[in-house]
């Protein structure tokens, strides 16, 4: 080897040698060092002096402002300001009393002990995600915490929705405390203990962003699934009064027998193009930071039109600004649709409270009325405005317009 060579060897092997010390020193760790915690520890704060970085981005779950969209956001404002027609779809149920738009995961305690909607003999059932104390009541109560009224259950819930909710205290890996979810979800054959990473990220949202309703009885927290995720299909399920449930209320003027949908963003999901593609939750609304070269998940759990490049750039390269007014756009046109299928809702049952109380015209009618308000409400429901799935968000909607069309055009003929 002559002295040329020896000479480009020895330059290569430094610049080698330069960059392999500039990798491992002058570059920080990207990864987070697991700390474990006691198991029954579920103060955020705690949490958060072994995690800075997840803690802060947590903390702004504390924030209350206005969605980027127009849609959605975590202002405390009633609903029914904006939807008039909200208080009489509702008329005689609690959501007629009180439906403000949901703030951050950090309220979520204190804001079911305020609500109009829970009296002192509310179902404990209501608690079941608002709290990390779930954890507690469940290994002490099992199911028997459902039917016990909420003012018994309060004393012991000292927590909102902390880390604990989605991560083990010991390993830190995700995890699920709901048991309807886990119940549901063994119903699939999926044993959600068992799932994948990336698939806990969507699970640890989707055990509680899901339909439910209670047992009559027992007031146990079931989801809806056996037939299927979709809409309709629930609705097939609901129509064969699993465990004697008919109905979430009886209208006092249509007298129709409703149902009343709880925010059905993990099923829309589902069946959505996000999910079918396997992205999930966290990639659009916890996504992956890099901060001086450590990579952590985003905690502060919002729109990802507030982080689009984090939230959204990893698989689009339309821009920032192409991507916002997309989503805009689609959000406006369902928004557009709502409206008008809550005000025909609105609008058949005025028709329904002037009409004969019995008959068989009559029976039809009030069946096309409960399905038109399920289907309008399982869109207005859902925390997405339609973005999460908008072919079944615009599909369901005008469906809901032509059964409530229907449902009154049915009443009318009676009359003659």
């Amino acid at each position: 080897m002559n002295k040329k060579m020896v000479a480009a060897a020895l330059v290569i092997l430094t610049l080698i040698a330069l960059l392999l010390v500039r990798i491992t020193v002058a570059t920080p760790p990207s990864t987070v060092k697991i700390i474990s915690l006691p198991a029954n520890e579920y103060d955020p704060a705690v949490w958060g002096k072994h995690y800075p970085l997840e803690y802060k981005s947590f903390q702004r779950n504390l924030e209350m402002s206005a969605s980027p969209t127009g849609f959605g956001g975590s202002v405390n404002y009633q609903k029914s300001t904006r939807e008039p027609e909200i208080l009489e779809n509702f008329k005689g149920m609690a959501f007629s009393k009180d439906y403000a738009e949901d703030r951050g995961h950090p309220y979520a305690l204190e804001d079911i002990k305020k609500t109009k909607r829970v009296t002192p003999q509310t179902a404990g059932s209501c608690m079941t995600c608002k709290t990390a104390n779930l954890i507690d009541v469940w290994q002490e109560m099992g199911w028997n915490y459902a039917k016990t009224p909420i003012s018994e259950i309060f004393p012991k819930l000292k927590f909102s929705i902390t880390c604990a909710n989605c991560h083990d205290p010991k390993t830190m890996k995700l995890r699920v405390i709901n048991p309807a979810f886990i119940e549901a979800m063994n119903k699939r054959g999926i044993d959600v203990s068992r799932a994948s990473q990336e698939d806990m990220r969507s699970y640890v949202c989707g055990q509680c962003h899901v339909e439910y309703y209670f047992e009559p009885g027992s007031n146990k927290v079931t989801l809806p699934w056996d037939k299927g995720l979709d809409p309709e299909q629930m609705y097939a399920y609901y129509a064969g009064e699993p465990s004697g449930f008919a109905q979430d209320w009886v209208h006092p003027d249509s007298r129709v027998k409703l149902l009343k949908a709880q925010h059905p963003d993990f099923e829309t999901w589902s069946l959505g193009v996000h999910g079918r593609a396997g992205v999930s939750c966290a990639d659009c609304h916890m996504p992956y930071i890099r901060q001086n070269g450590q990579k952590y998940t985003s905690h502060w759990v919002t729109s990802p039109m507030r982080q689009i490049e984090a939230s959204c750039g990893a698989c689009h390269d339309q821009g920032n600004d192409w991507l916002l007014q997309s989503v805009k756009s689609t959000q406006a046109k369902v928004w557009q649709l709502q409206r008008v299928a809550g005000m025909g809702v609105a609008r058949a049952h005025e028709a329904l409270a002037k009409a004969p109380a019995t008959g068989d015209r009559i029976e039809l009618a009030r069946e096309l009325l409960r399905k038109s308000q399920w289907y309008w409400d399982f869109v207005a429901a859902e925390n997405g405005m339609g973005f999460h799935n908008p072919p079944q968000a615009l599909n369901i909607l005008g469906q809901s317009i032509q059964f409530s069309n229907e449902a009154v055009l049915t009443v009318r003929q009676t009359g003659k």
